[in-house]
Formats: structure tokens, C-alpha cells, sequence
């Protein structure tokens, strides 16, 4: 057989312990290893072990006796079978001990759950009803200037009929005659701490507390119907890509005295063939020819709102970037506009008529003669001999 624990070391204290301190040590042990509750290894067969050490610790008599002889004491019976709470109360021996589970747990933190507010009800709240999520596809121009979109979804409303109640009439809901009103039923079952209550949801009424005698025909008594609704949202502008929009009590009924659900667009807004954008700013590529890069010119830029005119300086590189200040898009956060940015490359023509090539030609050997007289030539050549 094997050899049992010392009961002081089970519950963590030392022989001279008080009474107080054995109380507290018991409680701790009984919170951290209760089977309805542990989620510890072996908690059923650690809780025996704590309940046997508390009801001989607890007990003067048999504590004394216990201190003397250890457990082979004559006489001594301890804790003569744990075995569980489905057999009643003719487990066990605990002698006189009395014990407060609810305060046990109430101590330590449960009080919610074991306490006060859990023995005056336990009916079922009503519940808040669920959000809805919409994916609302919108153009670049929609997204910069704001507009309007009617959209068509269908959720679950409060029934017309019978106002949300589920039943018809003023005597439709009637008292549950299985809880009396009360949405929960108490069992009581003795267990070697006193008297151990268990509480549940009342089968037939679901906790609501009463029962439909009336039950509405539309809505077949749940109080709420699936309909299609259209709804108008407001783009704002300057609305970002992957943005979302709560419009508040929109979503699906809830139960009769709580809220509706929201509703949330996420917002995907189409590319534009023309600009990028990078939150408020606009990134925009523009062919200039040659000559206009060279000899510089004025060429015309569109922007959001209008077109605009960009003056290329002479001698303006493939890859400038110029900066046309205010012309981007609306700041949500920070307010005023954007920036836009236009990137110009220098397109090469494909096909030259017979008077460009020939220009071109008389410009090429113009540039020989340039390519010789460059620094970076020069050094190269000179170092290849």
C-alpha cells in the first residue's frame, strides 16, 4: 500500500501552523485543484489529497492525534473515501465540519460566477444584435471627390408584426412555469463542505423566464424577420483603399431591448489607368519628346479637377520629377490636399519620315564630336591606349 503524504506538507505548512493559516492554505488548494473548475493534472486525485489533509488539520482532536502517532494513530480515521459528487452525501466523514463553498470561491476572486449576483439571477440577457460587413467596390474619382452608392443586403429585422415580441396580444407571454420566472433552476446536493448548489438554464423557457402562448404567425415567434433593405451610404472624400465605414445600428436585430448591430463597409477602390496614389499624393508618368528636353517647352498636365501647364526647362533629364503643390488628394486625417507628382520620360520616336532622319543624322555627328571632347571619354580612352 503506499505510504501516504504528510498532510502539512500537502497543504504547503509548517506543524505549528494556526488554524487561520490552515483555513487559508485549504481554500487556495481547493480554488487551484476543485474538479468543476481545475484544469491541473490529476486535479480530481490532488483535491482528495487536500480535502483529507484540511479535515484532520482542522479538527483539533484528530489533529493532535495525528501530530503524535502520523497515520498509523489507532482509531484514526482521517478521511475514509473522496469518490464523487454524483454519489450524495453519504461519502466521506468529516465529522463536524462546516464550510462555506460560496465564500470559498467568493474569496478569491469568483465572485461573479459563485457570489451574490449569480445566486439573484441568471436569466439570459438579451443579446445585442450582430454586425454586418459589406465589401463596397468604388471608382478612383468616387474615392477622390466623395459620392453617394445605394447598396442591397439583407438582414435580420425586428418583426412588424408583432413588434419584435414574438407573440400576439397582451397576455401572449406568460410566467415559465417550470422556473417560475426566474430563467434558471437550483439544485441542491449535500457535499462534505455543507450544502453545494448547482444552477442551470431552465430547459423550457432558455432562460428567457417565460414562455409564448401566443406565438406571432410571420415570425413564428422569434420576434425577428430576414428582409432585404436597400441603404444609401456617403463615400467621403479622399477615402482610403481597405478604408472602413460604420454606419451605427444598421446591422441585424437584436433581442428585444438590446441594440441593433452595425454595419461596416470596407471599402476597394478600382485602379486608375493614369495616376498612382500613395494616401493623399498622386504619382503621374508624361512623355516629353527630345526636342522639348532639350529646348524646353510648356506642356499641358492633368490633374484631378482640371488641367494645368508645366513649364519643362531646356536641358531637363529622362526621370525628372516635378512638384505641382495642392493638386493631390483630400487629407482625411490632417485636412487640406495632397501633392501631385509628375515623373517625365523622354519617349524615342519609332518611326522617323525622311527629315527627322536626316536631322537626326546631322545631330548625330554633332554628337561624336561631343562624346570625344567628354571628360569621362577621354580618361577611358586614354587608359586603353
Amino acid at each position: 500500500m503506499p505510504t501516504k503524504k504528510d498532510y502539512y506538507d500537502i497543504l504547503g505548512l509548517k506543524k505549528s501552523a494556526t488554524q487561520d493559516e490552515i483555513k487559508d492554505a485549504y481554500k487556495e488548494l481547493a480554488k487551484k485543484y476543485h474538479p468543476d473548475v481545475s484544469k491541473e493534472p490529476n486535479a480530481e486525485e490532488k483535491f482528495k489529497e487536500v480535502l483529507e489533509a484540511y479535515s484532520v488539520l482542522s479538527d483539533p482532536e484528530k489533529r493532535t492525534n495525528y501530530d503524535q502517532f502520523g497515520h498509523a494513530a489507532e482509531g484514526f480515521t482521517g478521511f475514509r473515501g473522496y469518490g464523487d459528487f454524483s454519489r450524495g452525501p453519504e461519502f466521506g466523514d468529516f465529522g463536524n465540519i462546516e464550510f462555506d463553498f460560496d465564500d470559498l470561491f467568493k474569496s478569491f476572486g469568483f465572485g461573479d460566477i459563485f457570489g451574490r449576483e449569480f445566486r439573484e439571477t441568471r436569466k439570459r440577457r438579451p443579446r445585442r444584435g450582430l454586425d454586418l460587413r459589406y465589401d463596397l467596390n468604388i471608382s478612383f474619382e468616387e474615392a477622390a471627390f466623395s459620392t453617394k452608392k445605394e447598396i442591397e443586403l439583407e438582414r435580420i429585422e425586428e418583426c412588424e408584426e408583432c413588434g419584435g415580441k414574438g407573440s400576439l396580444g397582451s397576455d401572449g407571454m406568460a410566467q415559465c412555469p417550470q422556473c417560475s420566472g426566474k430563467g434558471f433552476i437550483d439544485r441542491s446536493q449535500r457535499t462534505p463542505f455543507g450544502i453545494f448548489t448547482t444552477r442551470t438554464t431552465c430547459s423550457k423557457c432558455k432562460g428567457e423566464g417565460k414562455i409564448n402562448r401566443n406565438p406571432c404567425s410571420k415570425c413564428k415567434g422569434l420576434g425577428k424577420i430576414k428582409r432585404r433593405r436597400k441603404i444609401t451610404v456617403k463615400i467621403p472624400e479622399g477615402i482610403e483603399n481597405g478604408a472602413f465605414l460604420r454606419m451605427q445600428g444598421e446591422g441585424n436585430a437584436g433581442d428585444k431591448g438590446a441594440g441593433n448591430g452595425d454595419l461596416y463597409f470596407v471599402i476597394f477602390i478600382e485602379p486608375n489607368e493614369f495616376f498612382k496614389r500613395d494616401k493623399a499624393d498622386l504619382y503621374a508618368e508624361i512623355p516629353i519628346t527630345f526636342s522639348m528636353a532639350a529646348l524646353g517647352g510648356e506642356i499641358e498636365i492633368p490633374t484631378l479637377k482640371e488641367k494645368v501647364k508645366l513649364k519643362v526647362p531646356a536641358g531637363t533629364q529622362t526621370g525628372t520629377i516635378f512638384k505641382l503643390k495642392g493638386k493631390g488628394i483630400k487629407d482625411i486625417s490632417k485636412g487640406g490636399h495632397g501633392d501631385e507628382y509628375i515623373k517625365v520620360i523622354i519617349r524615342t520616336p519609332k518611326h522617323l519620315n525622311k527629315k527627322e532622319k536626316d536631322l537626326f543624322e546631322e545631330l548625330q555627328k554633332e554628337e561624336k564630336e561631343e562624346y570625344k571632347d567628354n571628360g569621362f571619354f577621354k580618361k577611358f580612352w586614354g587608359k586603353s591606349g
